[in-house]
C-alpha cells in the first residue's frame, strides 16, 4: 500500500513540475515584433525601438543598421523581417509591428490615432521626388517641384493626413517656378511613378495646379519599391515620388543607378502598431 502511495505521490508531483515547466515556458515566449526588411527602413524601425527604451544598438549603427547591430535585447524580443508593404498583412500573427505611415494608410489604419509609438519629423527621412541625374534642372522637374512645395499641397497634407504625413517644405510658394518657361511646356506631359498612399493623391493636387499651365501630369501607380527607381534610371518616366534618400542612397549603390534628390516634399512617422498586444505594457521591462 505504502509503494501504491508513494509511486501516486510521485506522479502527481512530476505531473505538477511538467505543468509547472510549461506554464514558465508561456510566461518567458518571446514577444514577436516585425520590422521592414530593407536596409534603411530596418534601421528606422529599430531606432524608434531604441529610443523608447526597448533594445539597444551598437555605437555608430545607423541608418543602415539591421537585427545583428542589437547588443541589448532585454525581452528577448524575437524580430520577424518581412517586406515592408506587406507588414499591416501580418499584424494579427505578431505581437507588434512597426510599420511605414504610407502603408498603414492604405492599410485604413490611422497613425496618428493608432500607433502606440511614433517619430518625430525626421528631416533626414524626408520623401523626395527622384531624378536621374542631369534632370533635376530641367524645366519639367523644376515645374513639379514647384507644384508640390506649393502651400496648396502643404495645407492639403495637413488637412488629410493628421499627423500621418507631414510636409517639410518651410516656405511653401504659390505652385509655380518664376525661372521656368511654362509657355514651352504648354501641352507637356509629365510622368511619376509614385505610391497609391500618400503619394499618388499628393500628386493628384499637383496635377490640378500644373493643368492652370496646360501641362498633364501622369501618375502611374507602383506598389514595390524597385521598379520606381530602374523606370527612372531606365528614363520612361521623368521622376518618381515614393521613397526618402536614405533608401534611394542604398538603391544606387546595390543598383548602380545613378538617381538624385529633386526636392524634398514630405515626412512619414513611422509607428510601432499592436498586433497581439493591445498597448505597450508587454515592453516594459521587469
Amino acid at each position: 500500500m505504502k509503494k501504491t502511495l508513494a509511486l501516486i505521490l510521485a506522479l502527481v508531483l512530476a505531473a505538477g513540475a511538467i505543468f509547472a515547466l510549461a506554464s514558465c515556458g508561456k510566461e518567458k515566449k518571446s514577444l514577436i515584433i516585425a520590422v521592414p526588411n530593407d536596409t534603411t527602413n530596418e534601421a528606422r524601425a529599430l531606432i524608434l525601438l531604441q529610443e523608447n527604451g526597448i533594445i539597444k544598438l551598437k555605437d555608430g549603427a545607423g541608418i543602415t543598421a539591421t537585427v545583428n547591430d542589437i547588443t541589448m535585447n532585454p525581452l528577448n524580443i524575437e524580430f520577424k523581417e518581412v517586406e515592408a508593404a506587406q507588414i499591416p498583412n501580418i499584424l494579427p500573427d505578431v505581437d507588434y509591428a512597426v510599420i511605414n505611415s504610407n502603408y498603414a494608410i492604405a492599410a485604413g489604419m490611422k497613425p496618428a490615432e493608432e500607433s502606440l509609438l511614433i517619430e518625430g519629423a525626421y528631416s533626414a527621412y524626408s520623401n523626395i521626388v527622384a531624378v536621374k541625374k542631369g534632370n533635376e534642372n530641367s524645366d519639367k522637374i523644376k515645374a513639379l517641384v514647384a507644384a508640390l512645395q506649393s502651400k496648396e499641397v502643404a495645407d492639403y497634407i495637413e488637412k488629410t493626413y493628421d499627423g500621418a504625413v507631414i510636409s517639410v517644405v518651410e516656405n511653401p510658394g504659390d505652385g509655380f517656378d518664376p525661372s521656368v518657361d511654362y509657355y514651352a511646356l504648354k501641352g507637356t506631359e509629365i510622368t511619376v511613378a509614385a505610391s497609391p498612399a500618400p503619394h499618388a493623391e499628393i500628386l493628384e493636387v499637383a496635377k490640378n495646379i500644373l493643368a492652370q499651365k496646360d501641362i498633364t501630369l501622369k501618375i502611374e501607380e507602383f506598389t514595390d519599391y524597385v521598379q520606381p527607381n530602374k523606370v527612372v534610371d531606365s528614363g520612361e518616366i521623368d521622376a518618381n515620388y515614393f521613397q526618402h534618400f536614405p533608401y534611394l542612397d542604398d538603391f544606387n549603390k546595390e543598383q548602380g543607378t545613378d538617381l538624385v534628390n529633386a526636392a524634398d516634399i514630405h515626412v512619414e512617422p513611422m509607428g510601432l502598431y499592436g498586433g497581439r498586444q493591445t498597448d505597450v505594457s508587454a515592453l516594459a521591462d521587469d
